[in-house]
This record gives structure tokens, C-alpha cells and sequence, in this order.
């Protein structure tokens, strides 16, 4: 298996698995692993991860769920092809299907209604804040560049089965337009999270579930704290991590 100068391999400590990383390019953070751990007990046959990065979430989602068929969307070539290195290296050829494309074409390139789950990390930043390189794939990965949480979510509305989930992981702030645009693609809310780094913070991140066509009843999961007051993990997080 090929591994570049300027890449590394990291051990995710599940199920033998192992994923190819850029060294100073897009890196996967806590926020994918949250959403898998999230993920994972929705039933599904058919999962699709939009803005799928290095394949982090499939790839987790192949240990963590007993999915038949794992999906993965990702427009940038040199991602992709990191993404696609990382599925054959842990032979899951014949369950994680990746294909280099754009988000917004992703009903034409599946046809509609054929997931049971979507998940997705998306770029949380609006198009235009502190952009220096639109090029970049830390940018990219951040930055609504190449595509936005409305397209996201209008997409997700044309992809998923009836009473199929959607599943976010984003920035607090921007949950008012999560639940507006999710209603407006009749998407509906179901449960949310609010990650805490510490008992005493404001939360940092937020998990929201949607499922599409599903009855009007939101749930407000107990927040999850990641650290204890003296740094330590929490033991909640060391569960999310397999630790």
C-alpha cells in the first residue's frame, strides 16, 4: 500500500483499523468520530457520508455498525485518493463504495430515495470569513466553498428513503439554520446533542438528527462533556473513542 512523504498512519484503535493521513493537509478531528459513535445504532442498510474528507466515517462506521453498504462522497482529487487507499489498506472494498463528486450533484450520481442514513461533517465557516486560499483543502474542509448546508440538506431531502436520517455534526451557531432548512426540505428534527469540552463551557459542537417525512417530536439528548476539570477525558468520551 502506498503511503506518501508527506502523509502518516493512524492507528483508530477499532477493529484493526487504520487511516492514511495528510501530514499538514485535512486531518480528521473529534467531530467525525462523535458523528459515527452517533451514527452507529441507526438502522441501515444503505448509509451515504457527504463531504466524506479522508473517509473517516465510512471507515469507522464499517466497525462501529453492521451496515451492508457504506458510501462515501468527496469532490477533491487528492483527498479522495487518500480516502480510497485508506478503504483498500483495511480490505473493505466489498462494503465502503467511495466516489470523487460534488455534493450537489450526489441525487444524479445515486438516484433518489436510496439511503436509509445520511451523515455528514460539513465545512462549518459561511462562504467568504478569512478565506486565504479557496484552493486549500483546510479551506475547503472549513469554509462553504464549494458547497453549503442548504445544499446539504436539499440534497439529503432528494437521497433518503422515507423516514430516512440525516445526521449533522456542526457548530452550535448555526443550529437555528439547521432547523429551518431541515424543516423546509421536510426534514424533521428528531434528537440533539450539545458537546461540552468541560462541564463549565459553552458547547463547542452540536449532533443533530432529522429524519425525512418523520413525525414532529424533538428530543434534547443530555449534553456530553469531553473533559474533566483537571484535562482528563471523561469516561463518556473514552466509550466514544473504544478506550
Amino acid at each position: 500500500m502506498r503511503i506518501f512523504e508527506d502523509e502518516t498512519l493512524e492507528d483508530l484503535q477499532i477493529g484493526g483499523l487504520s487511516l492514511i493521513q495528510k501530514k499538514t493537509g485535512f486531518r480528521f478531528g473529534i467531530d467525525a468520530v462523535l458523528l459515527s459513535d452517533f451514527a452507529k445504532d441507526i438502522p441501515s442498510q444503505k448509509t451515504l457520508d457527504l463531504c466524506t474528507g479522508n473517509g473517516i466515517i465510512p471507515i469507522l462506521l464499517s466497525a462501529k455498525s453492521d451496515t451492508n453498504e457504506i458510501f462515501g462522497l468527496e469532490i477533491q482529487e487528492s483527498v479522495f485518493d487518500t480516502a480510497i487507499r485508506s478503504v483498500e489498506l483495511n480490505s473493505l472494498q466489498n462494503r465502503v463504495f467511495l466516489t470523487c463528486g460534488d455534493v450537489k450533484n450526489a441525487a444524479e450520481i445515486y438516484g433518489k430515495r436510496q439511503f436509509d442514513l445520511i451523515t455528514c461533517n460539513p465545512p462549518y465557516m459561511p462562504k467568504g470569513r478569512g478565506i486565504q486560499n479557496p484552493k486549500s483543502e483546510k479551506i475547503i474542509a472549513r469554509h462553504e466553498v464549494l458547497c453549503t448546508l442548504e445544499d446539504i440538506i436539499r440534497v439529503s431531502a432528494q437521497l433518503l428513503k422515507h423516514r430516512g436520517h440525516l445526521l449533522l455534526v456542526h457548530k452550535p451557531s448555526r443550529l437555528a439554520d439547521i432547523i429551518f432548512l431541515m424543516r423546509q426540505n421536510e426534514i424533521e428534527p428528531k434528537r440533539i446533542r450539545f458537546i461540552h469540552k468541560s462541564i463549565s463551557s459553552e458547547p463547542s459542537l452540536i449532533l443533530v438528527d432529522g429524519s425525512f417525512k418523520g413525525g414532529k417530536e424533538l428530543r434534547i439528548m443530555p449534553p456530553l462533556y469531553l473533559y474533566n476539570d483537571d484535562g482528563s477525558e471523561t469516561d463518556e468520551l473514552r466509550e466514544v473513542y473504544g478506550r
